[in-house]
């Protein structure tokens, strides 16, 4: 018998992703088969699957938590931003489409079908399903054809607890006015609410708490203090991407429009002695970097035009000339080139650019895009690096004869004459230990010894603990209702 809860939130960004990759993880340690599962998510940072797919970053780390290789199935629509109107639409993993945010409102509906085959097939496979809404289900203007919060809680007939952020202020409007604003068929599936991100004495909010509940009728599940740890796992969320300060080894990495998979960052600023700094638009590159890191763009050209209204193409100039290093992965290769080309306007208008010039490569975007994951070894040591590939456009040039990396038996990745600037299409190459290490040594700046999966399977197991710690999880599990079988 597969039971069912899902986690909505009063608003974005209350910590609906973590709590469920904690629940995920304090269900596996009761024994259960778990499985995270998120109808609709909006998010440029995706991870790919072993079935040759892309999901968000955040049902990755959630697969994790819960013991499983990440499967499409746990994320069957994803929007990827690309402007600020329009997103491409993955739908079952693949590209379904490119839609302005008008179009995909009124189209939505067609995609519940599809949502409710991935769950199903989630739910003939495990004990549980933890399933993650988006944004709020308050935004009534949105429940017509939703199948991200309460439509689909609709269609699976499956109970919801509402999760506040107090650290914003005004939890109790939050969570009274979600229960005033909804329909009453909407409002009667909520079943219980906890409070996220509380700073200080939970018991302070202990009237809190009973006045939400004498307004709702909803069980108290508890107060979960910040977890303070939450930096050391994979963010998805690009306001999530922040300043991490540790040692002297500095990595710089300029913020764009359109960042996407900065998942690559997050085992360098697990490092105890690198600080990553994040650049914001206005302020120039900082001339003491050790390496300056050009990420993935989901709008590469558009994100290239931004980079130069910076300035900050005179800036990487400046610091390649006083024997700074650069990496460009993804999108980030393709600017470091000669020219970027793009005549079938799959990225828009624009159909040519001129690159930064600090690798002789050129790209041609092309409308296949290439999604794998990836074994490959980096060259001057042998060491093995495992990552993923999703980008489109081919880079050639004379540059690609000094590849770096071998992957599946083919040179992969271009570097200048010198040494000091390099691109590759593959993400996740800094989670492999020893890769980091070589890596980081061979331009000057050796780091300390440090498993970075182990510590994120420690932090997922403290999360685990912490929820243990101030939720009622075995009342909140007990809330789960059996799936229904399908119609």
């Amino acid at each position: 018998m597969t039971r069912a809860i899902m986690i909505q939130g009063a608003g974005s960004n209350v910590g609906k992703s973590m709590v469920v990759a904690g629940l995920c993880r304090a269900a596996r340690r009761r024994g259960l088969s778990v499985a995270p599962f998120k109808p609709q998510n909006m998010s440029n940072n995706a991870a790919v699957t072993a079935n040759g797919g892309e999901i968000g970053r955040a049902q990755a780390l959630q697969a994790r938590a819960a013991g499983l290789a990440p499967h499409t199935d746990m994320n069957p629509v994803l929007l990827k931003p690309e402007t600020d109107v329009g997103a491409q639409v993955i739908v079952q993993g693949q590209r379904f489409a490119t839609m302005k945010a008008r179009e995909y409102g009124s189209r939505k509906a067609e995609l519940m079908p599809r949502v409710l085959d991935c769950y199903h097939r989630l739910a003939a496979a495990h004990d549980l399903i933890v399933i993650e809404g988006a944004g709020s289900p308050a935004e009534v203007n949105l429940r017509a054809g939703d199948i991200a919060n309460m439509g689909f809680a609709e269609a699976a007939d499956c109970p919801v607890v509402l999760l506040g952020d107090i650290d914003r202020g005004g939890v109790i409007a939050q969570l009274v006015g979600t229960d005033v604003i909804l329909p009453p068929e909407d409002r009667a599936r909520i079943t219980g609410f906890a409070i996220n991100k509380f700073r200080g004495d939970p018991s302070l909010f202990a009237e809190g708490m009973t006045t939400i509940a004498a307004h709702t009728g909803w069980t108290p599940l508890g107060i979960l203090p910040w977890f303070d740890e939450a930096w050391r796992l994979p963010a998805e969320d690009v306001l999530d991407v922040a300043t991490r300060k540790g040692g002297a080894i500095k990595v710089v990495v300029p913020r764009l429009n359109r960042i996407a998979n900065f998942d690559d960052l997050d085992p360098l600023a697990a490092q105890p002695d690198v600080t990553v700094e994040i650049i914001e638009a206005g302020r120039p590159l900082p001339a003491d970097a050790d390496l300056v890191i050009l990420p993935g763009s989901k709008s590469t050209i558009a994100d290239l035009a931004h980079f130069r209204a910076q300035g900050w193409d005179i800036d990487l100039h400046a610091h390649v000339r006083r024997g700074g290093h650069v990496l460009g992965i993804c999108g980030g290769f393709q600017m470091l080139g000669q020219e970027i080309a793009d005549p079938d306007g799959i990225e828009g208008p624009v159909t040519r650019a001129q690159g930064l010039g600090l690798l002789d490569v050129t790209t041609t975007m092309t409308p296949r895009k290439r999604l794998a994951l990836s074994n490959a070894r980096f060259d001057s040591t042998g060491d093995p690096v495992s990552g993923y590939e999703i980008h489109l456009g081919d880079t050639t040039g004379p540059d690609c004869a000094r590849s770096w990396l071998t992957l599946d038996g083919r040179a992969e990745g271009a570097a200048s004459a010198d040494g000091r600037v390099r691109g590759c299409y593959i993400h996740g190459l800094f989670a492999a230990d020893r890769f980091r290490a070589a890596y980081m040594a061979a331009i000057g700046a050796p780091l300390q010894e440090m498993a970075y999966d182990a510590g994120v399977e420690a932090t997922l197991d403290a999360l685990a603990a912490h929820l243990e710690a101030h939720l009622d999880v075995d009342l909140l599990l007990s809330l789960a209702r059996q799936v229904p079988a399908r119609a």
